[in-house]
């Protein structure tokens, strides 16, 4: 074999090699570039399934959509429990998580976090009827309801003689509240706030004072730093050219502050 021909072999491989590379997971040459997404869809109105479609939708859903379409990739969505996300990342099962995860030290030791795309705060929901209570101050002692591996949860377990219940969902954690199981529900603000504003429960309320204000940021295996660099400069590029600002006001119905 001549030295021409090798050395256009190996231009021909090298020219593949970087074809494939820059989004998350390719199973084949023909195969479209795809980033694999892990989400816990029963979160509205960040993730969850649509009744009719079936299709999943929500803020986090049309944001990593729109990451996709400015890195030219595919999106693939997994849908798992929250607790499972991280050591999904970790066994690179998925390339990126989106499930309104908050940015903590602890988690940052484990993933990479992208840049934060959203402030948020915890908050709590009670039934109409309690009178007990009125902020977080008044959590001491009672049944708590919250989602499983979460800040909430977290949370809850620091209040003073609070006995602690952990879903998968929130909306298991509502369903507790509504059978009498539950004195409150603990979590995100923007969770509780869509569950009310889309009809919810009637007998319940949003009460006190919102305390922890949190960032969520897209978490990313540790060991794919191109991918989080792409991901970062993506959601910049969007924030400038509005394109963050239209996906916001859709969800959120107001302007990002």
């Amino acid at each position: 074999m001549s030295r021409k021909l090798i050395t256009l072999i190996m231009l021909i491989s090298l020219v593949v090699t970087l074809a494939m590379s820059g989004c998350g997971q390719q199973s084949n040459q023909s195969a479209a570039k795809t980033i694999k997404v892990g989400s816990e869809t029963t979160f509205p109105p960040f993730e969850f399934q649509d009744d009719q479609t079936k299709d999943y939708v929500g803020f986090d859903v049309d944001l990593v959509k729109a990451i996709g379409k400015q890195l030219g990739c595919e999106i693939e969505f997994v849908s798992m429990g929250f607790d499972g996300l991280i050591p999904a990342l970790e066994s690179k099962q998925i390339d990126v998580a989106a499930s309104g995860m908050t940015i903590t030290p602890e988690r940052s030791e484990k993933v990479t976090f992208s840049q934060p795309y959203y402030k948020s705060g915890l908050s709590v929901i009670t039934k109409k009827t309690d009178t007990t209570i009125n902020s977080f101050n008044d959590l001491a002692g009672k049944r708590l309801a919250v989602q499983i591996g979460t800040t909430s949860a977290e949370t809850a377990k620091k209040i003073p003689t609070a006995t602690v219940r952990e879903f998968n969902s929130p909306s298991e954690a509502f369903l507790e509240l509504s059978a009498g199981g539950a004195d409150a529900v603990i979590n995100d603000l923007p969770v509780n706030e869509y569950y009310l504003s889309q009809g919810g429960n009637k007998d319940f309320k949003l009460v006190g004072e919102v305390i922890n204000a949190e960032d969520y940021g897209l978490a990313i295996n540790k060991n794919n730093p191109e991918l989080a660099e792409k991901i970062n400069t993506a959601l910049t590029e969007l924030k400038k050219n509005g394109e963050y600002d239209k996906i916001y006001e859709k969800w959120f119905g107001k302007k990002p502050q």
